[in-house]
């Protein structure tokens, strides 16, 4: 494995803080609110994501909830809510998007205080309308919601709740299971990647900075995330408090094919390529997903050789993390530790990052090289490489 060079370390993560509270944030977002996914079948990938995760059952939507074109189940652990919807007709926006993509995000909720406000500021900047502040009401008050689009067939919903008390949202009833496994020590969603087209990263990066008032505050090149044959480019983009991260990754040039233009092959067209979601006990959450049979990639186990020289002193047993292949970064805050799922459907697109900060609120260029690695020995075992 080639040695990353992070004599830049610093140079990237200088100034973090600094970036977050200075942000232009004419569109300050609490959190992320939900995520929904397009899925082929709902109630399965229910059930594999309350096994496999340890989600719980919170809401539901559908026949039976006066719903007549889709199955809506949301699932929760701790401040993550995932929401899987399968179309009940074969024609219509949620069964073309299937068709076209497979199981992936379709929506990227943002949580605000004033949904009318975030749309009309991110309009007037040029967002592209995907739909206009609409209210939706029950007994347990009403929630705002308005969309505009983002790269691909992505949209960001904006949630504002504040006189709403039910159970996730209107149109929605609590769905009672008696299948809860426990949770494995999932907390909130940390960060969301893009994947777009060559010559397409620049373009959301300035989306995200000129529309959304987002701030970049990480930089990698073909420089520092390449091998003999496959190299990319992304641009991590953060709002005003810093809750917010999507990174946004292109293709570069190389012999032979990367793992961003497999996805773009297979997804048909940009999308999310994964869902980053926090834990503060990374060894008990990985440990306890491998039981349940999530699958993750393997890290070569030469990684461990000079980890602790480039990230110093850590609190975890390093023999754990290389048995369990759990990776090590360091910026200036402190370090973080990370692994990555295999893609969690049959189409090599989305995939999920477990991953613990001890104080690190940037990336490190070490991960991100082992990463791109793992993922290109998948890629050869695939044939798509």
């Amino acid at each position: 494995m080639r040695t990353p060079d992070l004599k830049n370390v610093t140079n990237y993560n200088y100034g973090i803080e600094k970036i977050f509270e200075t942000a232009e944030d004419f569109l300050p977002i609490n959190g992320t609110d939900y995520v929904e996914l397009y899925v082929g079948n709902a109630k399965q990938a229910a059930h594999f994501y309350k096994t496999a995760f340890g989600f719980q059952s919170l809401a539901y939507a559908g026949l039976e909830t006066g719903v007549r074109d889709r199955v809506s189940y949301v699932l929760k652990q701790d401040k993550i809510r995932l929401v899987l919807t399968t179309p009940l007709r074969s024609e219509g926006p949620i069964a073309e998007h299937i068709k076209k993509h497979g199981d992936g995000v379709k929506v990227i909720a943002l949580w605000v205080e004033d949904a009318r406000k975030a749309f009309a500021e991110t309009t007037k900047r040029g967002a592209k309308v995907c739909f206009e502040p609409m209210e939706e009401g029950d007994d347990n008050g009403e929630v705002i919601k308005a969309a505009i689009h983002t790269y691909g067939d992505t949209i960001h919903v904006f949630v504002e709740r504040k006189n709403y008390t039910g159970i996730f949202l209107p149109g929605y009833s609590a769905w009672e299971s008696d299948y809860n496994p426990t949770p494995v020590n999932l907390r909130y969603i940390d960060h969301m990647v893009g994947n777009v087209e060559l010559g397409a990263m620049n373009t959301w990066a300035d989306f995200y900075k000129n529309v959304m008032g987002f701030s970049n505050i990480v930089t990698f090149d073909d420089k520092d995330i390449s091998t003999k044959y496959t190299a990319l480019m992304s641009k991590v983009m953060a709002n005003g408090n810093g809750r917010i991260k999507f990174p946004i990754n292109e293709p570069a040039m190389g012999i032979k094919k990367s793992q961003i233009e497999e996805y773009l092959d297979y997804y048909e067209g940009p999308g999310c390529q994964h869902i980053a979601v926090a834990t503060d006990d990374i060894v008990f959450t990985v440990s306890e997903m491998r039981k349940r049979g999530v699958e993750f990639l393997h890290v070569p186990g030469t990684y461990y050789d000079s980890v602790l020289q480039r990230v110093g002193t850590i609190s975890e047993d390093l023999e754990t993390l290389k048995y369990l292949g759990i990776m090590v970064d360091r910026d200036e805050e402190g370090y973080l530790l990370q692994i990555f799922t295999k893609p969690v459907e049959d189409r090599p697109t989305l995939f999920f990052e477990i991953i613990q900060r001890k104080g690190a609120k940037s990336f490190g260029k070490g991960n991100f090289q082992a990463l791109f690695e793992s993922i290109e020995a998948e890629q050869e075992r695939r044939g798509t490489l």
